[in-house]
């Protein structure tokens, strides 16, 4: 896949860098496996805004994404290549041998028409899901769980590939694409190869309304705000104010906020690179 920049007919297509959507095959997705997806602003139940700058933004429908590819030993044939308007991947439609159809998030490379499976029996191919016992070292891996059978947690945006490095006993070692190394029991499932749309992150949207579109309303700066609102509100003029701090007042840029008793600490080899 590709990008496509554009003339600069109008202020907002100057810098416009969008994808050519030219690997998707179609425009309607399949509708069984279509779910509501309800907006609510960044509000909670009370209705008090507890994310901001939140809102608006484009009606869509949830596309039911298979992530755990718990039908093992059954061969599935890749329909169609299709956008998702909830993820930055693309997905993909899959019919199995016994006619039940699925989405999945499409690999780099998978061709409609290829045939895929999950399981034991499965080959370390593009698009097969497989134990991470069974997958040969090295290789580059998405859709990876944290914990067997909930489904995939990890690597599932554009681009996104993590490495499996060593196995030693029941844990395998990944290499993150945070650059994170950490281990991972054996007995979960991972995707061969590394999601599809890497050029996603070469988009440039060219004006503020294609930000409304996508439901994210202007963000403010903390520094511009009053003392009321924020911790480097205030001051006379254009003041920087103090120390860098979120609005309930934890520092940022360097200070760390990671749990010191966490659970999971203990399975992080090495840290992510900062």
């Amino acid at each position: 896949m590709a990008v496509r920049k554009f003339n600069p007919i109008t202020p907002g297509m100057r810098h416009k860098v969008l994808s050519k959507f030219d690997n998707i095959t179609t425009d309607k997705p399949h509708k069984p496996l279509l779910e509501p997806l309800r907006k609510n602003g960044g509000r909670n139940n009370d209705g008090k805004m507890t994310m901001r700058y939140r809102g608006g933004g484009h009606k869509r429908m949830y596309r039911v994404i298979d992530f755990k590819r718990n039908k093992h030993g059954v061969a599935a044939e890749v329909l169609t290549v299709e956008y998702d308007p909830n993820r930055s991947a693309r997905i993909a439609l899959v019919q199995y041998a016994d006619g039940e159809k699925r989405y999945i998030v499409a690999p780099e490379g998978l061709q409609v028409g290829q045939q895929i499976m999950s399981g034991e029996g499965a080959a370390p191919e593009v698009g097969n899901a497989l134990f991470l016992s069974d997958i040969p070292l090295g290789t580059m891996i998405h859709n990876i769980e944290l914990h067997p059978g909930r489904g995939a947690n990890i690597a599932r945006s554009a681009g996104a590939s993590a490495q499996l490095k060593a196995r030693d006993g029941k844990y395998a070692v990944i290499a993150l694409p945070s650059g994170e190394v950490r281990m991972i029991l054996i007995t979960c499932l991972a995707t061969v190869g590394s999601v599809g749309n890497s050029e996603h992150n070469q988009q440039v949207s060219g004006k503020a309304g294609r930000s409304r579109w996508l439901g994210r309303r202007p963000r403010v700066r903390g520094v511009v705000m009053n003392p009321v609102d924020h911790p480097m509100g205030g001051g006379e003029g254009r003041n920087a104010g103090g120390h860098p701090r979120s609005r309930n007042g934890m520092p940022a840029k360097g200070f760390k906020t990671r749990d010191k008793q966490k659970h999971s600490s203990k399975y992080i080899i090495e840290r992510r690179k900062k």
